[in-house]
């Protein structure tokens, strides 16, 4: 064999050599990426805790945190693992008994626990009621966190956004106003019906001639107050003015007044809860995109009255 085959030939097995090592150590990479995969896979991630959730929400807030807000824990303590989250207007004790069948320690409530604008417990300490839902909370260890004023001092207010789009009015004006230009526009009558489907209300109280023809709705949830709902009554002259609740004195004698001097005007009224409970549908949506792995549930709290 000529010199110059022999080098060829050398040449040639060591080009198969360096191919052959070349593939094992790629296999290997990738057997052992694979590996590593797997072992990702099956890893837990750290468990989200009360205080997690409540600061990323309040990061969201303008202006936060708030030096004095409602919005503090009722029941448990911000370092708890949550389980599962359940979101409602009241954290009754028929809602805790379902966050408890659920397996969910975290409730978020919109509206107090203990039967006061500030949960204060002072005056109830030797009351059977509060002592039995205080202790229903702590032996199953269940977190209430109030979310009032952040929820309500979001860019776009969440309860109001929530009713926005319950009702189906985001095509009838700004989420952040509260005019709202109905097209086309409907009489008292329908309206009613209207408000009484989409929020899933039996009955509700109203000031006006059903047959009159509505179309630019002041829309004010909650609890405004008389002077303010009278306020924007008088200066932005609605067709009808849908609220949460009011003070039977106040706001629905100005409407009793104004049509009886010949104004156009009507008043219905939803009630605080039905008014504001798509608030805490937001909430639970809000959860379900910051916290897809936590299993969040809105639990309507109902109206504690009925009707007969």
């Amino acid at each position: 064999m000529s010199i110059e085959n022999t080098i060829l030939q050398n040449g040639e097995l060591n080009r198969r050599k360096f191919i052959s090592d070349t593939a094992k150590v790629v296999g290997s990479a990738i057997i052992l990426s694979s590996s590593l995969a797997a072992s990702a896979a099956g890893f837990k991630a750290e468990p989200v805790t009360v205080g997690q959730v409540m600061d990323t929400f309040i990061k969201e807030v303008p202006n936060s945190p708030f030096p004095k807000t409602v919005d503090t824990l009722k029941s448990g303590n911000r370092e708890m693992a949550v389980t599962g989250i359940v979101t409602t207007m009241f954290a009754t004790i028929d809602v805790i008994r379902k966050a408890i069948a659920l397996n969910a320690n975290f409730i978020i409530a919109h509206e107090p626990t203990f039967y006061n604008h500030a949960d204060d417990t002072k005056w109830l300490e030797n009351d059977s009621v509060y002592r039995y839902k205080a202790d229903l909370l702590e032996q199953h260890q269940l977190t209430v966190w109030r979310n009032h004023d952040y929820v309500h001092s979001l860019q776009t207010d969440g309860v109001r956004k929530g009713l926005i789009d319950q009702l189906g009015w985001q095509n009838y004006g700004d989420p952040k106003q509260d005019i709202y230009d109905l097209l086309p526009a409907v009489t008292l009558k329908a309206l009613i019906t209207q408000l009484k489907q989409k929020l899933n209300i039996q009955t509700l109280r109203y000031v006006g001639n059903l047959n009159q023809s509505c179309k630019k709705i002041l829309l004010m949830p909650g609890a405004a107050g008389g002077a303010t709902q009278i306020g924007s009554l008088s200066t932005k002259k609605p067709d009808v003015l849908v609220c949460g609740e009011i003070s039977e004195w106040e706001t629905a004698e100005y409407v009793r007044d104004a049509q009886a001097k010949g104004e156009q005007v009507s008043l219905v009224v939803l009630g605080h809860i039905a008014s504001e409970e798509p608030g805490s549908a937001f909430m639970a949506q809000w959860l379900k995109t910051h916290f897809a792995d936590l299993k969040t549930t809105h639990i309507s709290s109902g109206n504690s009255l009925s009707f007969l």
